[in-house]
């Protein structure tokens, strides 16, 4: 997508005065502000009614305006020269004389860290005297926004600006990855697992059901459209939205599709968009066929068992 230098310039102006802005990236969109003041993390908690256990994910251009911040180790060096910029995210250690507020770490000596890939948010990143801190342009525990529009929906005139970068590309937020200890899949997201197995030719386990919050994603009610959601269902019920993983020769009304031929990849990249639709449409709950639990599907299943708890 074209770069627009005056909106950049509109952004990081706002960003300087400690504002918020929400911008764009290949997952979903950020609500970002300065990771280094107090000021800007507070205002995002607050527009976002996040809770304040749940830390924020720190965005950076590369791993050298990190290295300030964190300690490297070989298996970040390994993912980070394969898959960044990209959809992971990394939990590092936090260096005792990092500047990233402790209201964004949730006063944690870990940090979660990522480098987003979208050219309008590396150009911003890029520009800027500071790393983002950048949860999800979203109310908390609701959908995530893919969107220029999705973010006006969820936040009205209560944003200052909106860097409008078109539709993400993957559509679901990115993959975590705790590198601290032995490496751990903290949230399933837009990169597979096996993927990062592959890189650091290891098995890597996967622990997102913690009894304590240390990442985003983690929070038993998220991704939720707002109505009871039904999962592995085959029949629906009357005045419920029946979400399929493809099409059929049999369509109504009621019939949403994430794919038109199963594809794992565009039904992730349509999930929150389409779940969204369904919201704005006069239907009770939503009944969710059975996702294949592979590959991309882990991730829409994560969110949909998670959206389910409504």
């Amino acid at each position: 997508m074209k770069i627009n230098l005056a909106n950049i310039k509109k952004a990081k102006k706002l960003l300087n005065k400690t504002e918020c802005v929400a911008i764009p990236t290949e997952t979903v969109y950020g609500l970002a502000g300065n990771a280094y003041s107090d000021i800007a993390c507070k205002k995002i908690y607050k527009l976002k009614k996040r809770p304040k256990n749940n830390p924020l994910i720190i965005h950076y251009f590369n791993f050298r305006s990190l290295e300030k911040d964190c300690d490297f180790n070989t298996d970040f060096l390994k993912l980070y020269k394969k898959f960044c910029p990209g959809p992971i995210t990394f939990v590092l250690n936090l260096k005792k004389n990092s500047k990233v507020s402790k209201i964004a770490t949730n006063k944690k000596s870990s940090l979660a860290v990522r480098f987003p890939k979208h050219s309008i948010s590396r150009r911003l990143l890029k520009e800027l005297d500071f790393p983002l801190a950048a949860p999800s342009a979203n109310l908390s525990s609701r959908l995530s926004a893919v969107c220029s529009n999705d973010v006006r929906d969820e936040f009205g005139k209560n944003i200052k600006y909106i860097l409008d970068g078109g539709k993400s590309k993957i559509g679901v937020e990115s993959t975590i990855v705790d590198l601290r200890k032995k490496p751990r899949i903290l949230r399933l997201g837009g990169l597979e697992i096996s993927s990062i197995e592959n890189i650091l030719n290891k098995k890597v386990k996967l622990k997102n059901k913690p009894k304590k919050i240390s990442v985003p994603g983690q929070l038993k009610l998220h991704y939720s459209p707002g109505m009871p959601i039904r999962l592995n269902v085959k029949k629906n019920k009357d005045n419920e939205a029946f979400l399929l993983i493809k099409k059929t020769k049999k369509t109504k009304t009621n019939y949403y599709f994430l794919s038109k031929k199963g594809d794992l990849k565009e039904a992730a990249r349509n999930l929150y968009s389409t779940l969204r639709k369904i919201k704005k449409s006069k239907f009770n709950s939503i009944a969710v066929t059975k996702i294949p639990n592979i590959g991309l599907g882990k991730t829409i299943n994560d969110r949909l068992k998670r959206a389910s708890k409504f």
